[in-house]
């Protein structure tokens, strides 16, 4: 009987985790929280936004639905720029991701995902040369504090129409390496899917240094409605012995037309979206989701990927 129960603890704890961020619908966090601990989720990315959270008030809140915090996610917009031709906009971008990583150790979560450049800046101020040693002396700022306080950097790669500089696995894996020993690499799913050779290679050369995964269809729904391969993907994530969290983030693409399938998506009237917010989804295609809608995309979502796990 206890050979048993060690047997499963130990399965268990080999197995992939369920997370989902919560920037893709503006509402308070207790509500998103209350919902994903309803539907089976195990962990909460919180969006790299530390000026808006009470981390005490959070940590109770995660605490009493038993939901932990993976980590979070920059939100690269407006003038926050690693790579930045000015000098001071570099330091006061490196000091938001510092927030940013502060905010995840408040909350025991260990993962940063850092976008190095601007969200939609598509054209270089520098030269090349200038601006990779602008990007590994600045995330080496945040490298010492993550490896003071038991956090990991995940690199991210981001496709080509929201970046010009990191888009594939093996730049961010170059970059991780540039900047030391434990700098990992963030891969995501529908970007990769967008700007990768064979997305399952990438996976295996990222290998041990891919810290986070992200998850989203190819269309940016959620999981199981697009035409990527769940099945090899999470395979393949097996295969280099990857075992932490699964972070769903589809950011549905807006039908504004009477083609539209799911006619009351749009939330008309959304609360506590802030311009920043609205602008970052509408950036992206979309904008601000009904509560229903945005419950049957984080229910498809972990109903496709647990068989997986």
């Amino acid at each position: 009987m206890f050979l048993n129960a060690n047997r499963y603890h130990l399965e268990n704890a080999n197995r992939m985790k369920l997370a989902i961020h919560n920037w893709m619908r503006a509402e308070p966090l207790e509500s998103t929280i209350a919902r994903i601990a309803a539907m089976g989720y195990s962990h909460l990315e919180i969006q790299g936004a530390p000026e808006n959270y009470d981390t005490k008030k959070v940590k109770v809140v995660l605490d009493a639905h038993d939901i932990k915090c993976w980590g979070s996610v920059t939100l690269m917009l407006e003038n926050r720029n690693m790579l930045a031709k000015d000098a001071a906009q570099r330091k006061t971008s490196v000091q938001y991701v510092l927030d940013v990583a502060k905010m995840v150790k408040e909350l025991g979560g260990s993962v940063i995902s850092l976008v190095p450049a601007t969200v939609g800046k598509i054209v270089p101020d520098a030269r090349p040369e200038e601006e990779w040693n602008w990007a590994v002396e600045g995330i080496k700022e945040v490298y010492a504090y993550t490896e003071a306080n038991g956090l990991k950097i995940g690199i991210e790669p981001i496709n080509r129409f929201e970046t010009y500089f990191i888009n594939r696995g093996e730049q961010a894996l170059s970059l991780a390496e540039a900047v030391g020993p434990n700098c990992g690499v963030c891969l995501d799913t529908f970007h990769m899917n967008l700007e990768e050779e064979d997305m399952f290679a990438t996976i295996k050369k990222v290998g041990n240094r891919l810290v986070n995964f992200h998850v989203a269809d190819n269309n940016r729904m959620a999981p199981g409605m697009g035409h990527l391969d769940w099945k090899r993907i999470m395979e393949t994530l097996k295969e280099i012995n990857y075992t932490q969290v699964l972070s769903v983030e589809f950011c549905p693409p807006m039908d504004r037309t009477p083609a539209n399938p799911y006619p009351n998506s749009i939330d008309t009237a959304p609360v506590g979206l802030s311009d920043e917010q609205l602008k970052f989804l509408q950036d992206h295609g979309s904008s601000a989701v009904t509560e229903a809608f945005y419950s049957m995309l984080t229910k498809k979502s972990i109903n496709t990927l647990k068989p997986f796990l």
